[in-house]
């Protein structure tokens, strides 16, 4: 058994209490240099710059598309072949301001910088594509520039051309063989890039050229995985029809269903269960699509996912959807799944449940954390039990002082003298929890909660050890063998309690008959002038009137108490039961 500290008792009142995305699934994006260059500075798509720059001869002439003064430069003996401190050449240039004419001298002028890069391993060929200038590409191709080579991120002209969604530069490209499969450096394939534009088009010119559906990324991710994540149903039918694998799964075991699912994609979820997707692969974490669509509140979903999903997989899985549904405060998802018969107490497994610092493990206890009156409501009304839990739901509706919550919960049997194994105590833990809310505490005691309990020191008249000594022995797991049980005085002169104490105290004695105040309560009691009057209520013997009630009470029994108004008696009289001194 843990041993615990004074604080620790007290502060448990106040706080009872799929991994990441496997990374990014776009590939990074090499960003252009912004430093400027001989040949003039680097532009952006909007060549806008910082600041004025006077822009090199040879690349104005290029931009303009003057052959005649590239020409001159050339003739005069300039050399157009030397790369700036970027590593762009004039040929570069050409083919980013897509000036074919200007592309074609330089390329048969200087033929072996066809394929020469920048610093971030850019060919001109690469350029061209990434700006869409399909002359220069063309011409490019013809002279025999390499498809196939990347740029840093390992992208090359065709992923370019995918991600620009440019059909007819991919045509292109695929008919001078450009490698359909290669990867990037997350291993994404020009066809997953296609498939998450949903560019059909696209698509059907990559598999018509010989790219493999199935290839995966470095995720384990398929094209056809990344149709049903990012909601693509078109390019997910084509690739069904292509014969991809329905039932593709992740690195970490997610299925597109999953996927689907968790992203709210309600047509592919639809569309994939009419080509029999398997709603029963669960990914590592052992949650299958019926747990995330109930974890993220699309009922549509649940719908279509409660017939097709194994009730023996759910179980296995140690987490019921309703657990999901409750902690989100998912009730229109709480509701379906109890019509479909799912069971109200069934646990979290160990493995689960030890997740949460306060143990939980129905259904109804995370509906009353999360202080959802609605859940709880339905969930007591479909049998729910509310005294499976370590820490009974019926604690943290006082925690949160919600008088319906606690009368639904009693209402529908929870233990009102609820303690807590893992924290005993010699009085129930409901009193602990209502300590700093007195009209709480009235209302639990006036349905018959024992407050008697609170009064049995063992110590009596008789000598205390000090706190301090209690407090090291609680701490000290060498000094003690066995649970240390903390009594009512001793709750009660902690520091957190110590200036209600008297309050406390006063409440408690009106539903107790002749007791006695341990030497502790007393001392406690005398270092408060204004508390005198509580220990004179405490001296025996008790006025005949209230030891009387006291017996009536009894006699009635807690199963009764809380219906005295349904009961034939005289309005006074269950008055006086009540403890109602209005009248």
């Amino acid at each position: 058994m843990t041993c615990f500290s004074y604080s620790e008792y007290f502060s448990l009142f106040h706080s009872c209490h799929r991994h990441t995305r496997l990374a990014a699934q776009q590939t990074g994006r090499a960003q252009p240099s912004s430093s400027g260059a001989a040949w003039g500075v680097r532009r952006r798509h909007d060549s806008s710059t910082s600041q004025s720059v006077e822009i090199d001869p040879v690349v104005a002439a290029i931009k303009n598309g003057d052959e005649k003064a590239v020409c001159n430069m050339m003739k005069s003996g300039k050399n157009l072949s030397v790369p700036n401190k970027d590593g762009w050449i004039p040929l570069h240039e050409a083919a980013y301001y897509g000036q074919v004419g200007c592309l074609s001298l330089l390329q048969k002028a200087y033929p072996g910088t066809i394929d020469q890069r920048t610093l971030n391993e850019e060919t001109a060929l690469y350029l061209a594509t990434s700006r869409g200038n399909l002359d220069c590409l063309l011409t490019l191709l013809q002279a025999g520039a390499e498809p196939d080579i990347s740029n840093k991120a390992r992208e090359t002209p065709l992923y370019k051309a995918c991600e620009r969604k440019n059909a007819e530069a991919a045509r292109l490209l695929v008919q001078y063989n450009a490698d359909t499969n290669h990867r990037c450096n997350r291993g994404w394939t020009a066809l997953h890039e296609a498939v998450s534009r949903n560019d059909l088009e696209i698509i059907d010119i990559l598999v018509k050229g010989g790219a493999k559906i199935e290839s995966a990324n470095a995720y384990g991710i398929t094209s056809l995985f990344v149709a049903a994540e990012s909601g693509q149903l078109e390019a997910l039918r084509y690739l069904a029809r292509c014969g991809a694998d329905i039932n593709t799964q992740a690195s970490d075991n997610a299925s597109a269903l999953y996927e689907a699912c968790k992203n709210g994609h309600v047509p592919i979820v639809e569309f994939l269960l009419s080509q029999g997707a398997d709603a029963n692969k669960a990914n590592k974490d052992g949650l299958l699509p019926l747990h995330i669509a109930a974890k993220k509140g699309i009922c549509e979903i649940v719908s279509m996912l409660i017939p097709v999903t194994s009730r023996t997989r759910v179980k296995r899985s140690g987490i019921s959807p309703l657990h999901l549904a409750a902690e989100r405060n998912n009730d229109d998802i709480l509701e379906e799944l109890i019509d479909a018969g799912y069971e109200v107490n069934t646990a979290l497994s160990d493995e689960r449940s030890c997740l949460y610092e306060d143990r939980r493990t129905t259904p109804l206890y995370f509906a009353v954390f999360n202080n959802n009156i609605y859940a709880t409501e339905l969930l007591l009304q479909a049998g729910a039990n509310p005294n499976v839990d370590l820490i009974n739901p019926l604690l943290i509706s006082i925690r949160h002082g919600c008088l319906k919550t606690m009368k639904l919960l009693l209402d529908h049997g929870a233990n009102i003298d609820a303690y807590i194994s893992s924290y005993p105590t010699t009085f129930p833990a409901t009193i602990m929890f209502s300590m700093k809310y007195l009209s709480v505490l009235k209302y639990l005691l006036d349905l018959g909660c024992d407050a008697g309990s609170c009064f049995e020191c063992q110590y009596g008249n008789g000598p205390h050890p000090a706190l301090n000594c209690r407090r090291e022995r609680l701490n000290d797991p060498q000094l003690t063998r066995e649970p240390t049980v903390v009594q009512f005085c001793e709750m009660v002169s902690t520091p957190e309690i110590s200036r209600w104490a008297g309050p406390i105290i006063d409440v408690l004695l009106d539903y107790v008959g002749n007791v006695q105040l341990c030497s502790r309560l007393k001392e406690h009691i005398d270092s408060y002038e204004d508390w005198a009057v509580i220990k004179e209520k405490a001296e025996t013997p008790r006025p005949l009137s209230h030891l009387c009630r006291i017996k009536v009470r009894s006699l009635v029994g807690r199963n009764r108490i809380k219906l005295l108004d349904t009961l034939p008696l005289p309005d006074r009289l269950i008055r006086y039961l009540q403890h109602d001194y209005s009248q």
